[in-house]
C-alpha cells in the first residue's frame, strides 16, 4: 500500500459537504480542513497496482463542490 494526498479547493460554503461526502465514501484514512490555498487535505492508502489518478477521477472528483485538486504522491515514510 502506498500513501497518497489529494488537497481539495472547495466551492464557497460547500468544505462541510465536501468532506462529509468524502467521509460517507469510506475512501480515505483522514481528511483535514486546512488554511490556505486548499480547504481539505485527504490522505489516501492505496494498493500499489492502483490507479492513482483513475482513483482520484472516480471518487473524489465526483464528489459535488470541489473547484480544484493537487495529488502529492509519496515515495518513503521517516
Amino acid at each position: 500500500m502506498r500513501a497518497f494526498f489529494v488537497n481539495i479547493k472547495c466551492n464557497p460554503g460547500a468544505v462541510y459537504d465536501v468532506a462529509n461526502e468524502i467521509a460517507d465514501r469510506d475512501i480515505a484514512s483522514e481528511i483535514y480542513s486546512t488554511a490556505g490555498k486548499f480547504d481539505l487535505l485527504v490522505k489516501l492508502y492505496l494498493e500499489d497496482d492502483t490507479d492513482v489518478g483513475q482513483f482520484v477521477n472516480t471518487h473524489i472528483h465526483t464528489v459535488e463542490g470541489i473547484r480544484d485538486t493537487e495529488t502529492l504522491v509519496t515515495f518513503k515514510a521517516f
